[in-house]
């Protein structure tokens, strides 16, 4: 190759690192929060289970770690040029337009997307979160007013709030209607627009700011708190890759572009295995008698768990559910679910939950073991039962 060829292309490649935006920390390239990584794996695995809420002091990676996800997320296929990235092949996850037009038979066409993760600032106003709505077009022309905002934006995608304990309560609102029914609903003047709006929420918080609100806390399926590296080696290790990054960010995400392929391979894996994965009544019976020994409201955590579960074994590459999956689905529901006494700290509440597993556990192989026995003695009293009709016959012949 000649001279001014290589020069062209270093020049194409230099062009090509100032124009690619903003360059996310390499997901795998983390050091430590294995639990927060695997929490937000899992509900990219099934999002249904019902997003992440990352609890932790300053400087500890929760924000690095969320924007860091969207490199290891598989594509997904949206209808072409349409604002709210459709699903071309489920009506029921269509815009209003989309539908229309599937429904008069025509081809919708799809192209693949990286999966989008919204960002909504803290001091974000409704308008910026639902959208805006012009009045006299939406009379006319329905969602096609509609100048989207970031709950659009979110769509089949990740909504990201950092200092979701700051948020604004009338936006916090809003959120958890969309959030619960998968759709935004915008009404001015008497007029309603709607369109999809399912996402996963993931939240980041540092408690020394204040406390969330009851209702949103306990909307968020996984709950996980950090804290920064304590040992020696992996604090220098931080250090250095932070200094690589900065000095190169494209060199050095290349360079863990074989790891976050591979974290991506074993998404796509365990999306596409979790239909199959079964977990025995008997776990299902332990999760029951855990959420009523430690008290917790309503029935989410029974389902989160069971979730949770269920897609930890998939990216495990299992069919069946194991104790090893129930206990990280269990603590990542349960912890800070537990009711304590406001003098009772965190680390406390861990080791009551520790002890009411495996009080689960024993009252469930108690269980087990009763319903054998009571068994045992119904069939011995059928058998005796028999035995002396037998017995009657015999005699009476």
């Amino acid at each position: 190759m000649s001279k001014k060829a290589l020069a062209l292309e270093k020049h194409e490649t230099e062009s090509k690192r100032f124009t690619t935006g903003r360059t996310n920390f390499p997901f795998s390239a983390i050091i430590g929060q294995e639990k927060m990584k695997l929490a937000l794996i899992l509900n990219a695995i099934n999002p249904q289970i019902g997003g992440v809420l990352v609890r932790g002091e300053r400087g500890s990676g929760k924000t690095v770690a969320v924007r860091g996800l969207a490199d290891v997320l598989p594509e997904i296929e949206v209808v072409k040029n349409c604002k709210f990235r459709c699903d071309a092949r489920d009506i029921s996850k269509m815009c209003s337009i989309c539908r229309s037009k599937f429904e008069k038979g025509e081809k919708l066409p799809s192209v693949m997307q990286k999966m989008h993760i919204a960002e909504l600032p803290v001091g974000a106003t409704e308008d910026r979160v639902v959208g805006t709505l012009n009045i006299e077009r939406a009379i006319k022309e329905g969602v096609k007013a509609l100048d989207v905002g970031i709950l659009a934006e979110a769509n089949r995608g990740i909504l990201y709030i950092d200092n979701i304990n700051l948020l604004d309560d009338h936006v916090m609102d809003v959120l958890l209607d969309s959030a619960a029914m998968g759709v935004n609903i915008v009404e001015r003047e008497g007029v309603s627009v709607s369109h999809p709006a399912s996402f996963m929420l993931v939240g980041t918080m540092n408690p020394d700011e204040g406390e969330l609100r009851p209702q949103l806390h306990d909307r968020m399926a996984f709950h996980v708190a950090v804290k920064g590296v304590h040992d020696l080696n992996s604090r220098l290790q931080i250090v250095k890759h932070i200094q690589e990054f900065e000095k190169d960010p494209i060199l050095f995400k290349e360079k863990y572009e074989i790891a976050n392929r591979d974290i991506t391979k074993r998404i796509i894996h365990a999306k596409e295995l979790l239909p199959k994965v079964n977990m025995d009544k008997h776990f299902l019976r332990i999760i029951a008698r855990m959420c009523i020994e430690l008290d917790v409201d309503g029935h989410r955590p029974d389902i989160i768990i069971t979730r949770g579960s269920k897609a930890k074994a998939a990216y495990d590459s299992r069919t069946e559910v194991n104790e090893d999956d129930i206990r990280l689905a269990s603590e990542m529901t349960l912890g800070f679910r537990m009711r304590r006494t406001p003098f009772e700290n965190a680390a406390l509440g861990v080791e009551k939950f520790k002890q009411v597993m495996e009080y689960a556990k024993e009252m469930e192989e108690k269980s087990a073991a009763e319903k054998k026995k009571g068994k045992l003695i119904k069939l011995e009293k059928v058998k005796a039962k028999a035995t002396k009709k037998k017995a009657k016959v015999q005699g009476a012949k």
